[in-house]
């Protein structure tokens, strides 16, 4: 029976890190395409901005409604569900020709990009808690190399394919890992930890006392300052390289691999990185890292320091987010999971439509700067939590 248990444990992490890599797949598919949607809906840098705040509300407003869809129906459920629609809506941005079309249809977009990282991320705290080793990076690294995977591919076919025929092809390829890795995730059944603070799916949750509800709150907030860097990369990194150091269309998505490269690199050490150093000295250094090298990214004046940045900068944040996650979810179970994943993911999604006003206002470049800015906040922030880290 133990080895039987042992083996359903893997099986689990296996597919959860599939969804993962899907999700991170399918959104860096989409963010490379936006130049071309820019264009496509002839928005300026503030219009684009506000359109992306569909992403924003549609995925914040989600991820409260998915902490509560996990504990009446099952993470593994939820998640399932969330993929399916994710596929779905990525096909949708290529048939809007305004601003305001585009807004509307990343609203249903970021609902099902919400909903699925609350879902898996509370699978993966469950089985990070039931195995008691810090693998929560190894999932975020799958994240990782699927957004590195997607927008590699998305820089090879903007030549030879449209935005339409692309993200088509994405919803194609979403469905069909849905169809194997959530068949085979609704057959296992959730591990169970005397560890965990939050009741099992279909029952009352436990209210949590002041102190658990404020520590949850600070994690969520070093999420916060660093996947506000994720999502600038991803949304604004192709756009610097192209209109500010006037680069092809390919060559400016390279930006964001190699940012998602040194991430995924990150990731994979985090584990042994996380037992050798702990969390606090984790998120001091990592934090300090994606300061210096965001500077260097935003600001260099010539490509190959650009990307020497981007690829600082990513291997700076990696380990950041999915440590605050993972405390704020072994503290109060898919609660914990859902408010530090609305700040973090908050945080990833409101960034842009900031960057987007900031670039207008001053110019991109600078604006980009404010990814250092936060990236310094989260190791303070982490050095002053240091007691409960």
């Amino acid at each position: 029976m133990p080895g039987d248990k042992g083996n359903a444990l893997t099986r689990l992490r296996i597919i959860l890190t599939a969804f993962f890599a899907l999700d991170g797949f399918i959104f860096a598919g989409w963010v490379v395409r936006i130049p071309a949607i820019k264009e496509q809906t002839h928005a300026t840098a503030s219009t684009l901005g506000l359109a992306l705040l569909g992403v924003s509300a549609g995925a914040v407003i989600t991820m409260t409604l998915t902490g509560r869809l996990c504990r009446r129906y099952g993470n593994h459920q939820v998640t399932v569900a969330c993929a399916v629609l994710l596929s779905l809506s990525v096909a949708l941005p290529p048939l809007t020709h305004s601003p305001l079309a585009l807004g509307a249809v990343l609203l249903i977009f970021g609902s099902a990009y919400g909903g699925i990282n609350v879902a898996f991320n509370s699978a993966a705290v469950d089985l990070v808690t039931t195995l008691k080793r810090p693998i929560m990076p190894s999932f975020h690294a799958a994240f990782s190399l699927g957004g590195m995977v997607g927008a590699g591919l998305g820089g090879v076919v903007a030549a030879h394919l449209s935005p339409t025929r692309h993200l088509l092809g994405l919803t194609v390829i979403g469905l069909l890992v849905t169809a194997v890795a959530g068949r085979a995730l609704l057959r296992i059944e959730p591990p169970v930890s005397p560890e965990r603070t939050e009741p099992r799916a279909g029952t009352a949750p436990r209210r949590l006392d002041r102190r658990t509800r404020g520590l949850v709150i600070v994690f969520g907030m070093i999420a916060l300052c660093t996947a506000y860097g994720e999502g600038a990369m991803a949304e604004w990194s192709a756009l610097h390289l192209r209109e500010d150091l006037h680069t092809s269309p390919g060559v400016a998505a390279v930006g964001f691999s190699c940012f998602a490269l040194t991430m995924t690199i990150g990731r994979l050490t985090g584990t042994t990185l996380l037992e050798r150093l702990g969390r606090t000295r984790t998120v001091i250094a990592g934090g300090s890292t994606a300061a210096a090298g965001m500077l260097l990214g935003a600001l260099a004046p010539e490509l190959w320091a650009a990307l020497l940045g981007f690829g600082i900068a990513g291997l700076g944040l990696a380990n950041l987010f999915p440590v605050a996650i993972e405390r704020a979810g072994t503290l109060a179970g898919p609660s914990g999971v859902a408010t530090a994943s609305t700040l973090g993911y908050g945080g990833m999604l409101l960034g842009p439509p900031a960057i987007g006003f900031m670039a207008d206002w001053f110019s991109l470049p600078i604006a980009l700067t404010s990814v250092a800015a936060l990236a310094a906040t989260a190791a303070v922030i982490g050095f002053l939590t240091r007691r409960h880290s």
